[in-house]
This record gives C-alpha cells, structure tokens and sequence, in this order.
C-alpha cells in the first residue's frame, strides 16, 4: 500500500511538475512520461532474476525500496530549485541544469527501485499459498485492494500538497511520496519474520531454493507441460499490452483533459476548485468497492462450472475498457464543437469501465503467473509478465502525443489525421476491442496450453 502511494502519488504530479516547473510541452512530456514509466516495468526482469537466482525477495524488496526512496527525494530537490524567473523558457530534458539533472536522477533511482520491488512483492503473494490453493485468485484480488488504497489515497494529499498553482510546492509532494515509500520499507522490516511464511512455517522470500520441491529441481530441463504453460505467460502479456496502452492514459491524456476540459468548480462548496490529480484517485476507489465483490464471484462461479476462463476474463477486461472510452465519445464530441468544459461525469464513467476492466485483467494476470510459473522462475517470469506494462507504458506515452493541440499541425495515425478529440479518443477503443475479438478467437487453444490450470 505504501509504495503504491509512493508511486501513484507521484505520477498523479509528474506529467503536471514536467509542463509548469520544468517547462516541458505536452508532447514531449507525454513522451518522457512513456519511457520513464517503461523502464519502470521493464527493470522487473532484472530484479526478478536477481531474486531468483541470488538475492531472494526479501533483500531484492528492501534494496529497491531505498533505491525509490532516494528517487523520491531527488525529485523533491529537483522541485526546490525551481526558479520563477525561468518562466516561459522552455526546457529540454538535457538542458544541463541542476534542477533537470536531479530530475534525471530521481527518475532512474526510481525505475531501478522499481525493477528489485515490483515483481518480488508480488510472487511473494504466490508463495503465501500452496501450489493448488484455489484461494488464490482470490488473495491476489485482496492484495490488489491493499495496492490501490495507496493509490486512492496519493493523489488527494500528494495532489494537494504539490498542485497549488505554485510550481515551487510539487517538492512537497514528491516529498510525501518518498516519506510514503520509507513508512512502507519500516513496516516491512519489523513485520516480515512473523508475517511472511509459508503454509507449513518456513520463511518466504529468504532464499531461492525454498520454493523448490528439490535442489536439483533449480538447475533442471523444463518439461513439455512447463514450456506450455510459460508460452501462456507469454502470450497473454502480448495481449495486456493493449489493455495498458489505453488504461495508462490516466497519467497523460486523461490527466490533460481533466486539467483544461472538465469543469472542476463546485459552486455548491464556495466555487472549490478540485485539484487535477484528484481525479486519479476514481479508479483506486472504485477498486477497493468492486474488489471483494469480484473477489467473492470467481469462487461461486467455479463451485456452480460457470467461471470464465483466464483468457475469457481478460478478454471481457478489454471489451470494458473500450466502453469507457466510449463513454467519453459524446464530451469529446463537445469539446470538439467549441465547449470549454464538460461534466466530470465522463471522467467518473471512464474510470468506472476501466476498473472492472482492470480487475479482469491484473489481479487474475498476477495470479495466473504465479500458478503456471516453474518455482525456480517464479520471479523472473513475474518479470516477464510486467515486461507487458512496460511496452505498453511507453506505447501509451507515444499515442498521448497526438493529443490534439490547435497549436500544431494535425497529426497522423496509419495515414488518419487525429484531428479532435473524438478521433482521438476512438484510438483506445478501437485498439482494446480489436485485440479483445483476437483473444477471443484464441482463448480455447491458450486454455488448453495451461494443462489444468484455472
């Protein structure tokens, strides 16, 4: 939970500190944004093999929860030199000034950080339960829970504390998301002897091998079953890679429109205007709501032979996501046609799909790696699996620069101009329901790859 408020804490701020304290443009912010927060699920590989094969997960949690620390603080320095008489100049993200440089380096702490925590805590969630343990989809939902209440929380007071319309206060919210991040560390530490073992009392996370029914079995050839089954984790992460690419744009195009398209003013409460990041906090509050209900549905439909499939389930994540951006279609059409805001409703109803969506996709994704994951790879594989989110990450960062900008010439996409926000917003609900119908078609095959496996 506290690193999740670390990290959504400052990415509800991130885009806004790029465009007002370092004078970055939307393009260009929407593209550091895309890489930063792909690397971010790309170093998950190298974590994940460390953990694997050296470290285990306890040490590779702890490494990267400093690591993410001190890239808290540096963004906060970052903050603290910015210069008002600099305004209006604009800014490269080489410009080789302290502030930019700071900038530079709490990122990369951070996306390194990132890599030794992310797919370590997760996994560690597998090894909690046996290998057959049909609770298990179920924990990673509760898991997802504790996830997203960080993430609810973050953006009310890292928003509050770093979006005031002075660009000089984002170092406060980078400094409440790195004191976030070491609250989480502490709990870590003093709980993780009593709290963090196994059904039959060992340690989890100390060491490698303790997951495996043998030594020998580290070091062993995969069987035909294991190939099966790790061409499935392969897979479906191709397909996530759509559902994340249009998700992501919470933090860039979802973040723009609400700042300078959405009517924030709520006269009833003396004309309080809320806060842009706010609004990220919909979609972890909607979690924690829809979470145990979700959680509770798999097992009955299971006892009753009537669950869906685990391609099925991420197939119905997509479809849902696409009818959140179609939601959005008629305030975009308005925008379009001259209106200087809309209701924040649309937002509410995006972020509403996109939740049942994503609890169709990412808790049962976690849980799917874990089952079908060779212990002695559990980690790495946990990697592999976030490898997904990162292509997406930065895909979604590339499509955000379309972002329409009356200022600029008319982009293309494939040869279509992206010429409002209609034809914008059509670029995620085309792309998530294509590749919903693709998964469709393959999901009987994928099922029967997993052996078993439910």
């Amino acid at each position: 939970m506290w690193e999740r408020f670390s990290y959504y804490g400052m990415r509800a701020i991130l885009s806004l500190y790029m465009i007002e304290s370092l004078f970055y443009s939307k393009a260009f912010t929407s593209t550091i944004y895309g890489y930063y927060t792909g690397l971010v699920y790309l170093t998950p590989l190298l974590g994940g093999y460390v953990a694997d094969r050296f470290w285990g997960n306890r040490r590779s949690i702890v490494t990267g929860g400093i690591l993410m620390a001190l890239g808290q603080f540096s963004l906060a320095f970052s903050s603290y030199l910015y210069m008002p008489t600099s305004i209006n100049v604009p800014h490269s993200f080489f410009t080789l000034n302290t502030q930019s440089l700071f900038f530079i380096l709490g990122l990369s702490l951070l996306v390194l950080g990132n890599g030794f925590f992310k797919p370590n805590i997760s996994s560690m969630v597998g090894f909690l339960y046996s290998k057959n343990d049909e609770r298990r989809d179920s924990a990673f939902t509760l898991f997802y829970m504790g996830i997203n209440l960080g993430a609810l929380i973050s953006p009310l007071i890292i928003g509050a504390l770093g979006d005031t319309g002075n660009p000089g206060d984002f170092m406060y919210g980078f400094l409440a998301a790195g004191t976030g991040m070491l609250i989480g560390l502490i709990i870590f530490i003093l709980g993780k002897n009593r709290y963090l073992v196994t059904p039959t009392g060992k340690s989890v996370g100390s060491k490698p091998e303790l997951y495996c029914e043998d030594k020998k079995s580290v070091t062993g050839p995969l069987t035909t079953i294991e190939k099966h089954q790790i061409s499935v984790i392969f897979i479906l992460a191709f397909f996530v890679i759509f559902f994340w690419a249009s998700f992501e744009q919470a933090g860039v195009s979802l973040t723009f429109f609400a700042d300078q398209n959405v009517d924030r003013v709520i006269s009833a409460l003396n004309n309080f205007t809320i806060p842009t990041p706010w609004f990220q906090s919909i979609n972890p509050l909607l979690i924690l709501l829809t979470a145990p209900l979700i959680a509770a549905l798999w097992p009955k439909l299971r006892h009753k032979g009537l669950e869906p499939s685990i391609p099925l389930k991420m197939s119905i994540g997509l479809i849902l996501l696409a009818f959140g951006f179609i939601i959005l279609l008629p305030a975009a059409q308005m925008v379009d046609g001259g209106s200087t805001v809309v209701s924040p409703l649309y937002l509410v109803g995006v972020y509403f799909m996109m939740t049942l969506g994503e609890l169709c996709i990412s808790p049962i994704g976690l849980s799917m790696v874990s089952k079908l994951s060779p212990a002695r790879f559990a980690c790495l594989l946990m990697g592999v699996w976030f490898l997904s989110t990162a292509a997406s990450n930065l895909i979604a960062g590339l499509l955000s620069t379309l972002y329409p900008d009356p200022a600029k010439p008319v982009p293309l996409l494939l040869g279509i101009p992206i010429d409002g926000f209609t034809s914008f917003f059509m670029i995620f609900i085309v792309l998530s329901i294509t590749s919903a119908i693709i998964l469709l078609g393959l999901s009987k095959r994928i099922t029967k790859m997993m052996h078993g496996v439910q």
